[in-house]
């Protein structure tokens, strides 16, 4: 028989142990959540505008055909063509119609800046994305520590009642045999059992909620739970008010965005210089004067270097900075003021915390003084000395002392974890 109770202890042990944590299951619906994925679309579309921004160092390409038709093109003069008609010569001159393959060849030799600045601007919003689904993700962290322990105050509301329960029946069964002995009234053991029964309806209730939660939470962590209670968690009161919350790096990753963006208005300042070659083969070509005796198509190439500065940024740069520097001053004023509603949280969760503490430190006492109250109605029952509802009364009352007890234990530890929760610790 100790074996088999031994037996039966372990495997209930075991499964106690395999229910997951409150930070297992934040572990697990991260894992699961489908916003988990956006990490990944942000990497690849990260590592393509980086490799976009180092192909601006290759030679550029570009390939391009075109067929005109002008109406003016260079001619002789008229006193040479006279002269070169009483000699018999016949020199047409230029064709109107005029056709030409082109591929035109560049090489950056100084951007600026530009690509450099570039795979910042790309880092910083790759950077400033994942800290935007950080930050949605953990507000999932706080939707399941609510969860978590809503399920817990279940579950001792479930024991407390279930014990209510067992006590209300070993009374009716004392009250029943006192009945038939002519020491009671059938209407005492009637007021029993009809507290029983509504204990029954409250524990059905208590109970399909309980199941609903669980449901949820399954959802959430992307497996189904067992009937096992779940575990209590320990946790300590964090030290200090510095929070690491992630909206604050999401705002440092947006100030770091910022700049990368102030350097590019430096960029479009400075000068582009580039070699270049460009080579089409058409008619007319280079040599005019060739072109204006034969009309044949013929090969013809440029090289050079070639500098390009866009003036115009100038009208503009003095405009963007003061815009970019009230995006600085905007994202600093949030951080101000995220940081004191957090610390207003913050310590509004410690006096929390607190007066929980003080109200447990009185929870063993008056639970003490319920059960003495109600073994002292039990003693009378037995005794004959019947009063039911008296009884009833103690028994509901040291019930509702047990379920605050056992409440203000679990609020304790989900204001602490709340607290935690405020300042990322």
């Amino acid at each position: 028989m100790k074996r088999i109770l031994l037996l039966t202890s372990l495997l209930a042990s075991l499964a106690v142990c395999a229910q997951p944590s409150v930070e297992r299951c934040k572990e697990m619906a991260r894992e699961h959540y489908p916003l988990i994925r956006r990490y990944g679309l942000i990497e690849q579309s990260r590592d393509y505008t980086l490799s976009n921004a180092a192909r601006a160092w290759l030679p550029q390409v570009t390939l391009s055909g075109q067929a005109t038709l002008q109406s003016d093109v260079v001619s002789w003069p008229e006193e040479f063509e006279s002269m070169l008609a009483m000699q018999g010569l016949d020199m047409p001159g230029i064709r109107r119609d005029q056709y030409k393959v082109q591929i035109d060849v560049q090489q950056t030799l100084w951007d600026g800046g530009k690509s450099r600045t570039d795979r910042a601007i790309a880092e910083g919003e790759a950077a400033q994305e994942r800290m935007s689904t950080e930050v949605e993700l953990y507000a999932v962290d706080s939707r399941v520590e609510d969860i978590y322990f809503g399920i817990l105050l279940m579950q001792e509301q479930q024991r407390q009642i279930g014990e209510m329960m067992q006590r209300l029946q070993t009374n009716l069964d004392q009250v029943n045999a006192l009945v038939e002995n002519g020491m009671a009234m059938q209407a005492d053991a009637d007021a029993v059992e009809v507290q029983l029964l509504t204990q029954r309806q409250s524990l059905g209730q208590v109970e399909a909620r309980l199941q609903s939660f669980r449901r949820i939470l399954g959802l959430f962590i992307g497996e189904e739970l067992g009937e096992v209670p779940l575990p209590m968690p320990v946790a300590e009161e964090p030290v200090g008010y510095d929070s690491e919350r992630p909206e604050l790096r999401l705002m440092d990753a947006q100030m770091a965005l910022l700049q990368a963006r102030e350097q590019m208005v430096d960029v479009s300042l400075a000068p582009r210089v580039a070699l270049f070659a460009q080579g089409y083969y058409g008619y007319p070509g280079l040599n005019m004067f060739e072109n204006m005796v034969s009309h044949r198509w013929t090969l013809n190439g440029i090289v050079g270097v070639r500098m390009n500065w866009n003036i115009s940024s100038l009208y503009t740069s003095k405009t963007s900075r003061r815009q970019l520097q009230n995006a600085r001053d905007n994202v600093m004023l949030q951080r101000e003021v995220f940081a004191f509603n957090s610390r207003l949280q913050a310590e509004q969760e410690s006096a929390e915390v607190r007066r929980i503490r003080e109200a447990i430190a009185d929870d063993d006492r008056i639970v003490a003084l319920r059960s003495r109250v109600r073994e002292a109605a039990e003693v009378r029952l037995q005794e004959g000395m019947i009063d039911t509802h008296d009884l009833l009364g103690k028994i509901s009352d040291e019930t509702s002392a047990k379920i605050a007890r056992s409440t203000h234990q679990i609020e304790l530890v989900k204001a602490i974890y709340d607290l935690k929760h405020t300042l990322n610790k």
